[in-house]
Formats: C-alpha cells, sequence, structure tokens
C-alpha cells in the first residue's frame, strides 16, 4: 500500500537543521498533536528533569495518535519508572566515562570510536549513554588534531567509527573535514557512522553527506537505530536509498525493549521491513543496564525465546545477533540461544 505523506511533512523536511530546532522539547505540545490526555501524564512528565526530551516531528508523524501505548511515543516519553533507583542500574553500565582520551574510546583492537558530538535529535528514554559527560568530551581543532594523531600512531587500526550522541548532529563542513584527515591515514580502510539522524530526521541525507563519505577511498558503512516496523516509512525509505545507490553498506543495531517490540511477530516485522529499505538487521542487544530505564529491560530468556521464533520463520540473513556489551570486554558477547527452562 502506498503511503500518503502530508504534505506540510515534506515541506518541513527539506531543511533538516531547521527540522531538528523545532523538535518537540515540551511533552505537553507533544501530547496535544498526539491528541492525548495531559492528566494521564501529570506524574510522568517530571522525567524530563532527569533527561530531557527531544523528538523531531517527522519520528512524531509515525506514532498513532490517541494511542498512548503507541511503540514509538513509549521509546521517548518520559515516564516516572525513571525515578526507581535499582542498585543493579548505573549511570556508566558500560565503563566509558573515565575514557583515558577524550572523545575517543578504544575498545576494539582494530577499531576506534570517535564521539564526534554530543547529543542526538532525538532522546530514547532508554539510552545507555544518558548519563554520559559529554562537555568533557567535547574537543577543538587541536584535540583533534590529537586524535588524529592517536590513530595514525596504530596500525593495528583499520577502522574509524564516528559514534556520540550521534555524529550526524555535526555540520557537514566539519564531517567533511574530520573524513578527509582521516582519508590520508593510509592503515585506516572503512569508515562507519552510528546514528539514528536518518531515521528521525530522513532529510539528514544530504547531497553534502553523500559527498564526503562515500567519494573517497574508504568503504562506508552506516549503522542504523531502528527499534520497531512502524519507525520505516516512505521518506526515511527515499533518503536511505540514497545511500545505497552510492555505494553505502546499511546496518540496523535494535535493542530489545520490553511491551514495545518484545514479541517474535514484531521483530520478523522489523527484519523484513528492515530488507525492504535496504538495511540488513546486525545486533538485537538486550538492554545495556542504565540507570533510569529498567522497565525496558527484558528477561533474557524471554530473549532467547524471540530469536528462535525468528529462526524459525526468517532467511539466516535476516536473523540479527543476539548480543549483550559488557564493559571492558573487547567485543560484543553472543548470548547463548540455548533456552532454559
Amino acid at each position: 500500500m502506498t503511503q500518503i505523506i502530508p504534505k506540510k511533512l515534506i515541506a518541513v523536511e527539506n531543511n533538516w537543521q531547521k527540522v531538528l530546532s523545532s523538535a518537540f522539547s515540551d511533552p505537553l505540545a507533544l501530547l496535544t498533536y498526539l491528541d492525548l490526555d495531559p492528566k494521564q501524564f501529570e506524574d510522568d512528565i517530571a522525567a524530563r528533569r532527569l533527561f530531557p526530551m527531544r523528538v523531531p516531528l517527522p519520528f512524531a508523524a509515525r506514532m498513532k495518535k490517541g494511542d498512548a501505548n503507541d511503540a514509538l511515543f513509549r521509546q521517548v516519553f518520559p515516564d516516572k519508572k525513571e525515578f526507581l533507583n535499582d542498585p543493579n542500574y548505573l549511570l556508566d553500565p558500560l565503563k566509558e566515562q573515565n575514557n583515558d582520551k577524550p572523545g575517543v574510546l578504544h575498545k576494539y583492537q582494530s577499531r576506534v570510536l570517535l564521539l564526534v558530538r554530543g547529543g542526538c535529535a532525538v532522546n530514547c528514554r532508554y539510552c545507555f549513554r544518558r548519563h554520559f559527560p559529554y562537555s568533557d568530551n567535547h574537543l577543538n581543532k587541536l584535540k583533534w588534531q590529537e586524535t588524529l594523531d592517536y590513530i595514525k600512531q596504530d596500525v593495528n587500526i583499520n577502522e574509524v567509527i564516528y559514534s556520540g550522541g550521534d555524529p550526524l548532529m555535526a555540520k557537514d563542513d566539519f564531517l567533511a573535514w574530520l573524513t578527509q584527515e582521516i582519508v590520508n591515514i593510509k592503515h585506516i580502510t572503512r569508515i562507519r557512522i552510528h546514528t539514528r539522524l536518518p531515521v528521525v530526521i530522513p532529510s539528514r541525507i544530504t547531497p553534502e553527506l553523500i559527498q564526503w563519505f562515500t567519494k573517497t577511498r574508504l568503504k562506508p558503512v552506516m549503522v542504523l537505530h531502528i527499534n520497531h516496523p512502524q519507525e520505516i516509512d516512505q521518506l526515511m525509505r527515499d533518503a536511505l536509498k540514497k545511500l545505497t545507490d552510492a555505494g553505502v553498506t546499511l546496518l540496523n543495531q535494535g535493542v530489545l525493549l520490553k511491551n514495545i517490540n518484545d514479541s517474535i511477530e514484531v521483530q520478523v516485522a522489523l527484519s523484513e521491513s528492515l530488507f525492504d529499505a535496504g538495511v540488513l538487521p546486525y545486533y538485537l542487544h538486550v538492554m545495556d543496564k542504565v540507570q533510569g530505564a529498567q522497565h525496558f529491560d527484558q528477561d533474557d530468556n524471554v530473549a532467547k525465546g524471540i530469536m528462535a521464533g525468528m529462526i524459525k520463520r526468517l532467511p539466516g540473513f535476516l536473523v540479527p545477533k543476539l548480543v549483550r556489551e559488557i564493559g571492558g570486554q573487547p567485543g560484543k558477547t553472543p548470548i547463548d540461544l540455548n533456552l532454559h527452562p
């Protein structure tokens, strides 16, 4: 069925920075837009003090109006459960906040992750970096040069990953400069971007982005963050096609979220929708145990059961790897799919 996209939304979408600046940051404004009664959410709204709310219009437009249990709405709207304190859920679940070199996470031998920008276009309430000190990891041009020198000196590194926050919050002229500097490092062969911005603001895929990302000797890879098939609309498909046409490998990392995407049916539909949009499922993460998000966490045995169902219903190339990230480990930790009673 052809999706009808409102003309107003298409017009707004023409300038991604304008879309970003007009994102919903007031919970009451988002509730009004979605025809939801603010009285239902009086206790939840206070949680914005713990972590600000930010929701761009193109993402909000995919939410079902009048539905307080909408899968996209629940990922981004504050919840009173965020005030619960559980000692098993930490401010720094992946042990990233005491990184030796500001702006750089060198967890894996052959890859280095650069915190290009703090902040995101959408604030997902389960974010494992919701407490990350981005202000301490902001780099000026001199510090970026020190980072580039660090990469030059380690010939074991062959891939540079742009992360954040969301690296595509940075402007294209800065990203073009940084990418060219990395191109000049002979032992780097791939550049990878981890981002949710093309999902929530598809117009972020600009001609300038295509130019600096794909017109070099480096192999371009983009890892998106999509948790539910409802997140994939025609605007996003059109934007992603520009990337695939330019030779970008598109992968997806999702997070298993309780009462949002924790069923075989939703995960199968997500994998099929991803492939239809030119994206291969890559990882399905069990949620990182970050303080304030424990209500999203799902039991490992439920995750294993979902994976078993996906394996029965999908070809192997559409089944993501079920993994957990453990702070200090040299890679993702696969979760054994042997089901236990």
